[in-house]
């Protein structure tokens, strides 16, 4: 397992993303995944498999401090008593005393962000939580969080070849922070993709491994892939010894284009690439 060194956070740079795993599943998978080696869990009060997320961690004799948990607070609970309340049902529900990272996971129009910030304080000020951040901010936000001096360590953002988070990642590189890179097989879509198979087939390995190899050769950027099958969970930890020539990653990064994302519900804020049309 390869670290980030993000402020005074050592960050396991490949996760496992739990969303859509539910029950039985999502705790067996969670103590598959810790026995194999994986040391970062990526939940979220939204997902509603926290208490089987700690259930597997309860499974397996791996000391608290050695797991980086981060879970995530709704946009509807971003009201500082109401973050407050939901940290510590994530708590609760996790069985642990604290957690290493809380997120914003997406922000609320109607809620300023300075309030937010008060928010994100609040957790930390009672030891809730070791660090802070957010999810789904465009760089606009990130900018205003910034100057309302908020501590925050990574900005979780959808990443992956055919969407260019490049002005995101460069601007918390900068400042010594993380980018941590959720879908980053774009759901699916790009595990067919042409270029991707092909430098998979000649490095014999799988497409997922490619974009995952990708993804963490990016300067500061964390990956946290979902998956429920265990050959793609040690797949996923091999990508350490995968090494992308220069030409290679080009080709990836070529692969950019107008219409590469896939995640933008209804409530949304307005993205980067949005202002820029207007």
């Amino acid at each position: 397992m390869e670290y980030l060194q993000i402020k005074h956070a050592q960050i396991p740079n490949l996760g496992l993303g739990t969303y859509k795993l539910l029950g039985r599943e999502c705790r067996e998978i969670v103590q598959r995944a810790l026995s194999m080696g994986y040391r970062h869990l990526d939940t979220a009060a939204i997902y509603e498999n926290e208490a089987e997320v700690g259930s597997g961690m309860n499974a397996v004799s791996i000391d608290r401090d050695d797991i980086w948990l981060t879970t995530k607070v709704w946009m509807n609970n971003l009201r500082k008593k109401d973050f407050t309340l939901s940290v510590e049902e994530s708590l609760r529900k996790l069985g642990v005393d604290y957690l290493d990272l809380v997120l914003i996971h997406w922000p609320n129009a109607d809620i300023s962000l300075a309030e937010m910030a008060d928010s994100l304080n609040e957790i930390q000020e009672r030891d809730y939580t070791r660090f802070v951040g957010v999810s789904n901010f465009p760089l606009y936000m990130l900018k205003e969080m910034e100057a309302l001096g908020t501590g925050i360590i990574t900005n979780q953002v959808e990443y992956h070849p055919y969407l260019d988070q490049s002005h995101i990642r460069d601007w918390l590189s900068a400042r010594g922070l993380a980018m941590t890179a959720y879908s980053p097989l774009a759901q699916g879509h790009m595990l067919k993709d042409p270029v991707i198979n092909d430098i998979a087939q000649d490095l014999q390995v799988s497409p997922a491994q490619i974009l995952i190899r990708w993804i963490l050769d990016q300067q500061n950027v964390i990956a946290i892939p979902k998956s429920s099958n265990p050959i793609r969970l040690r797949e996923n930890l091999q990508v350490n010894m995968i090494r992308l020539s220069k030409a290679q990653t080009a080709r990836i990064n070529a692969l950019a284009r107008p219409d590469g994302r896939f995640v933008n519900p209804d409530f949304a804020p307005i993205w980067d690439d949005e202002l820029k049309s207007e």
